[in-house]
């Protein structure tokens, strides 16, 4: 297997009749998916989604995809190939699209909705081209093949591209659901016909390859929800997320059993289920949904509240009825159910909302006590019955952090793709098909590009060190007044304390050391406030640590007189 090495240098030029494979996100992580395909000049780009911020990534909205190594190139885009409607997908693309509005976006009907209604909140109206299952579209030197998979979302595709250095299969979020709710099947027969023509590359997704099995069929979770409907007392709070179309109707459907009304409750839930309704995606029965602010006339046990939040997002609808910041108050024998599953590095979020949710007298139905969600991704079993369907001569597993990727790769020797041909890469690394053979060749830059407001990629990895250590271990501010000739004290040393836990007052015993360096730095004729400061910084910071072994942030402020 070829593994990534952290001395790769700059890609090589692609040479003539080769075609290039650039992940700039998903790899190695779940979400920020975007890979670049290239051939004779021109780019296909696959996805371009969002990764969402963790706790030490204090104050990020957003992460996007590096978009450097291809900044100066946006030119050779042919197009924007959205497999999904779903953010880690679909996320990211109104910022590349603010660098260049007309790149045309190719996709499925409902896919090309949601992207249009978040496109219009940045106000871009993008170039689109609709496509369904089966259709083949020329765009630049790429002959675009798109396949019907099984998804957590309705109208997920595959991609096939064939160009002369061969055919390149990306899978997308794919399952094997067989019993789907809306009929339409992962489309084994097309991969059994592109099997049989010669797949030279499977871009394939790995979220679940550590997962033995196969995943149960979303339908399963129909009879856990209809138990916990006839069981409920009063009010029903249902948190999922705001693409998950097939889990709402399943939703509805069980509240126009129990003769319960329904109310969507956060903006990106009330849009996408509006367009999934206008669209023919989602059936919902006459006066089964109304607005939120008729539920003050019903009675608790004929309400259903449907709200984003699943995954603990602190802005989200859940999180903040958790918190007792929302208008909807959560009271004892209330229903919460979260129908999603755990996103890694999500679970300290998720936890601490099920337990305020808990606090305040709800029963919370989670995927740890009840089957109230299914993975929209293949588990081992499908992984290796849809190996043997492909038999793929090179195997890149994609989607995934590394574990997932390590047994993606290894499910694909098991099935017969040869070691030397299965490629593990991670985000930046350029991979080559070339005659045939797939192999790493260089590494471009991929790293973070954070979003923090209006701010995107201003907010550095240092900016992000310092917020850590502000909410961490607080601030000491010194304020001191030197004479400009003679680098002598005339004023201070003042200090003060936020955030840090030591008291002002305690500062009297630094301050001596402070007066003591400073008399020393002037006598050996030093008078650059830089490095005055950096004499006041590491003196405070030896006395806290050895006084109450902490590492607060030092701000020294000289002035010169």
């Amino acid at each position: 297997m070829s593994h990534p090495h952290p001395e790769l240098g700059s890609p090589p030029p692609l040479p003539e009749g080769g075609f290039r494979v650039t992940p700039l996100g998903g790899l190695g992580e779940i979400g920020r998916n975007m890979t670049v395909f290239e051939f004779d000049g021109r780019l296909l780009i696959v996805d371009c989604g969002v990764l969402f911020p963790e706790e030490e990534q204090p104050g990020i909205d957003l992460i996007l995809p590096d978009f450097s190594s291809i900044r100066d190139r946006l030119d050779d885009i042919d197009g924007i190939v959205l497999t999904h409607g779903h953010e880690d997908h679909i996320g990211g693309v109104p910022y590349l699209l603010r660098e260049k509005p007309d790149i045309p976006l190719i996709g499925s009907k409902l896919t090309l909705a949601l992207i249009e209604a978040k496109l219009q909140e940045h106000r871009i109206r993008p170039y689109t081209l609709e496509v369904q299952e089966g259709h083949r579209e020329r765009v630049g030197p790429f002959d675009c093949e798109f396949i019907a998979v099984n998804h957590s979302i309705p109208d997920a595709l595959a991609l096939a591209v064939r160009t002369p250095a061969g055919l390149v299969v990306h899978t997308g979020d794919f399952k094997m659901d067989q019993l789907p709710l809306d009929g339409r099947l992962t489309d084994l027969r097309a991969f059994s016909r592109l099997g049989e023509e010669g797949i030279d590359l499977l871009l394939s997704d790995s979220t679940n390859a550590e997962v033995p099995g196969f995943v149960p069929p979303e339908r399963d979770i129909s009879q856990v929800l209809r138990q916990v409907f006839a069981g409920a007392q009063k009010r029903i709070i249902v948190a999922s997320f705001a693409s998950h179309v097939h889990r709402i109707q399943q939703i509805l459907d069980a509240a126009h059993e129990y003769g319960r009304r329904v109310a969507f409750v956060g903006r990106s839930m009330v849009r996408n289920m509006g367009i999934a309704r206008d669209l023919g995606y989602l059936k919902i029965p006459a006066g089964l949904v109304v607005d939120v602010k008729a539920l003050g006339d019903l009675p608790d046990d004929e309400v259903v509240l449907v709200c984003t939040g699943s995954q603990g997002e602190p802005m989200a609808a859940l999180s903040r009825m958790a918190n007792r910041d929302h208008q909807i108050r959560i009271v004892q024998g209330d229903t919460v159910i979260l129908a999603s599953s755990l996103i890694p590095g999500n679970e300290n979020a998720v936890y601490r909302v099920i337990n305020g949710l808990t606090r305040w007298g709800a029963n919370v139905v989670h995927k740890g006590n009840a089957k109230v969600h299914v993975s929209g991704h293949a588990s081992a079993g499908e992984l290796l019955y849809f190996y043997n369907i492909c038999q793929p001569s090179n195997l890149m597993p994609v989607h995934g952090e590394w574990r997932h990727l390590r047994a993606n790769a290894e499910l694909g020797a098991l099935t017969g793709v040869p070691q030397d041909q299965v490629v593990i890469a991670e985000d930046g690394v350029v991979v080559d098909l070339i005659e045939g053979k797939a192999k790493i060749v260089g590494k471009v830059q991929a790293g973070y590009v954070y979003v923090d407001g209006l701010s995107v990629g201003d907010v550095t990895e240092s900016a992000l060190k310092d917020r850590r250590i502000l909410g961490d271990e607080g601030i000491i501010s010194v304020f001191v007044v030197v004479d400009s000739t003679t680098g002598k004290i005339t004023g201070g040393p003042h200090i003060h304390s936020r955030g840090s836990g030591i008291d002002d007052a305690d500062f009297s015993g630094v301050v001596p050391r402070i007066q003591e360096a400073l008399d020393r730095s002037a006598q050996d004729g030093v008078t650059e406030v830089h490095q005055l400061q950096q004499l006041i910084r590491r003196n405070v910071g030896r006395w806290v640590s050895d006084n109450y072994r902490r590492r607060p942030m030092i701000l020294p402020v000289v002035v010169e007189v």
